[in-house]
């Protein structure tokens, strides 16, 4: 009965241990999504691809249209965007980059649910690349996708798969945290 006494009280403690102190919920950027959407495949695409692969250095993928749209000009399977996926420090500095364009402000809208987070410029040469009048200008979106230092392989092994639990899922409001202290950003 002692043992089970301390067992309950250990895990009380576990509980009302804050992210401080607990590196494991520390937040920290899975990824980092960057999306040219064009709207139409042929010269402006490949141009917009160039612009990532010089923002990226890695080689960008393209995005098909779902469906045709008639009033677009697009039809089923035809190229109309490029993305690029950016991880680990790479991400950080990039992210860093974006939100200075923004100047750090971000809308409250823009934060999802799951602790997600994304927002868009409107040119691209204001992340610091030289304008070439033969490319053009580009807008971009920029997509994070969070996660927590320990954890989440849970939900996504093979063997024994189960969810991640409710005090460690990212939140809307923890995100947001995360962002005003690490970038002092602003909320709006």
């Amino acid at each position: 009965a002692a043992a089970r006494r301390a067992t309950c009280l250990r895990a009380r403690q576990w509980a009302a241990m804050s992210t401080e102190e607990n590196p494991m919920k520390e937040l920290k950027i899975a990824k980092l999504i960057l999306n040219i959407s064009v709207g139409e495949s042929g010269d402006r695409l490949t141009r917009a691809a160039k612009v990532l692969e010089q923002l990226s250095g890695q080689q960008p993928v393209f995005s098909r249209a779902r469906y045709t749209v008639r009033s677009f000009g697009i039809r089923r399977n035809e190229k109309i965007a490029c993305h690029v996926t950016i991880r680990g420090e790479k991400a950080e500095e990039m992210l860093e980059r974006g939100l200075k364009v923004k100047e750090f402000e971000l809308l409250k809208k823009n934060f999802a649910e799951n602790g997600n987070f994304g927002f868009g410029i409107q040119e691209h040469i204001d992340l610091g690349l030289k304008y070439d009048p033969s490319t053009g200008i580009y807008g971009m979106d920029f997509f994070v996708v969070m996660k927590r230092a320990g954890g989440g392989r849970v939900a996504v092994r093979r063997k024994q798969q189960s969810r991640v639990g409710k005090p460690h899922r990212i939140t809307k409001e923890s995100t947001q945290k995360w962002f005003i202290d690490k970038y002092e950003g602003v909320l709006l």
